[in-house]
């Protein structure tokens, strides 16, 4: 027994060994290089597979490497003022609050569609120690050292870096950093609403429901590699994308049809404690839509509600760059916990003893002016199948209705 110890702690050994100095502390006069304060994933992955392998399957590890993303930066790039450059990369790579002076780097790393930095990945997070939430958005400290943060207590001692607990990272307003609002430039609207909506006085917020509930979803696990099993959050954090968006809403309808008209009332109660979807980017939409199957099978009428935040430039134009965004011009959005009711009105189907009813609540493809979205696609390695060209359901209800003769 006591010889299995010693090979279980040797091998431990071994395997950290190439990790001493990732996080290595820094001294009061200079800063350690950008790649050793903030180190790969890649490094995290040596202990931390299944983290690993989650986050990897992410929309976070996918922050600066996005088709869209990267013509959207250089639209950002190309109309704003270069003092104001940094300003994507303040959620979509946030260690640029750090090293500012590597902006051109991390520009850099975006435009060659191969990027060799993370935006978002584990010490992204886990090196932030606080967060200060009278900023808009919130900011984040980092604490650079030997130390990564987390919310496990009692972490086996290892060779690669220290462990501390912080309740901070079971509270919402650790996520809340990047997913508040676009932070401010010169020029910026001032009075541009968040994009979460007043998630603080939701049910679910007071509730004891952070955001980790839902978009960090605990199972039984390991934390790292020999790790005592125990709860351990989920890291691909599903929300367009994964099984949670399921659980955003409730989706119901009645109707009621005479031999002329039809009427179907659509009931869609939001789950979430934020808005859905959030206005950003400044492309997002939920469709509510409506599809009536007549005789054959046949589709005899269609129509669509949008669920989205418009935004106007200087000149009171519609844009989706909402780092454009002078006002809202409107505003459709699905609040937090909201109830709405969609009441839809058409012609019976003739010649047809049922009519078929389906609802279907979908994330909407990328849409925007033709010049964009060409771009996108040709930036696209999959063009057209590229999956910010394909909509997302979320809910769908149907129902077979006899019509009265």
């Amino acid at each position: 027994m006591r010889g299995g110890i010693f090979l279980l702690v040797l091998g431990c050994f071994l395997l950290m060994a190439p990790l001493q100095g990732l996080f290595a502390g820094e001294s009061s006069s200079t800063k350690k290089p950008l790649e050793k304060s903030f180190p790969n994933s890649e490094k995290c992955k040596r202990c931390h597979l299944r983290v690993f392998e989650e986050w990897e399957a992410s929309a976070q590890s996918r922050s600066i490497v996005t088709a869209p993303f990267r013509v959207t930066l250089d639209q950002f790039l190309a109309s704003t003022d270069k003092k104001d450059h940094a300003m994507c990369f303040r959620c979509h790579a946030p260690h640029i609050i750090e090293y500012a002076d590597h902006l051109t780097r991390f520009i850099k790393e975006v435009q060659s569609k191969d990027p060799q930095m993370d935006g978002v990945g584990c010490p992204q997070c886990h090196l932030i120690q606080d967060v200060d939430m009278n900023s808009h958005p919130p900011m984040p400290t980092f604490q650079l050292g030997t130390t990564i943060f987390g919310g496990y207590d009692k972490a086996a001692e290892n060779l690669a870096h220290q462990s501390q607990k912080l309740d901070l990272y079971r509270e919402s307003k650790f996520c809340v950093t990047c997913h508040d609002s676009l932070p401010k430039i010169s020029g910026s609207a001032k009075d541009l609403p968040g994009w979460l909506g007043p998630w603080e006085k939701t049910k679910s917020e007071t509730n004891g429901k952070p955001c980790q509930s839902c978009h960090m979803p605990e199972a039984v696990d390991e934390s790292a590699n020999g790790e005592k099993v125990r709860k351990v959050a989920n890291h691909s954090f599903p929300g367009r994308f994964g099984k949670v968006r399921a659980e955003a809403v409730t989706l119901d309808f009645t109707t009621e049809t005479t031999p002329e008209t039809s009427h179907v009332q659509v009931n869609i109660q939001s789950l979430v404690p934020h808005n859905l979807p959030l206005p950003h980017p400044g492309w997002s939409r939920v469709v509510v839509d409506l599809s009536i199957f007549g005789k054959n099978l046949k589709k005899v009428y269609n129509e669509q509600r949008f669920y989205e935040r418009t935004f106007g430039d200087a000149e009171e134009k519609e844009t989706i760059f909402d780092f454009e965004a002078k006002k809202v011009l409107r505003d459709t959005l699905l609040k937090p916990e909201e109830r709405r009711v969609e009441v839809f009105t058409f012609p019976t189907p003739q010649d047809a003893p049922s009519m078929d009813v389906v609802v279907t609540l979908t994330y909407a493809p990328l849409h925007g002016p033709e010049d964009f979205l060409k771009k996108v696609e040709q930036e696209a390695a999959l063009g057209q199948k590229d999956k910010a060209f394909q909509s997302v359901q979320i809910a769908q209800k149907k129902l077979n209705v006899p019509l009265k003769k």
